[in-house]
């Protein structure tokens, strides 16, 4: 894995900490992989379905 840093709202920040309080999610890292890894998938399915539709 590659180690990357971003700026975040503390907002976010305060509920991204409130999902490992209520043990959702082990700790930061793990919330912020499984949100990305859910926005790339929910993405490319919608990227994939318009394609498939184009060419209909």
């Amino acid at each position: 894995m590659k180690l990357i840093s971003f700026n975040l709202s503390e907002r976010y920040l305060e509920h991204l900490d409130r999902l490992i309080e209520e043990e959702r999610f082990p700790n930061r890292s793990e919330a912020i992989r499984v949100a990305i890894r859910d926005l790339i998938m929910k993405e490319y399915e919608l990227d994939q379905k318009t394609k498939k539709e184009e060419r209909e």
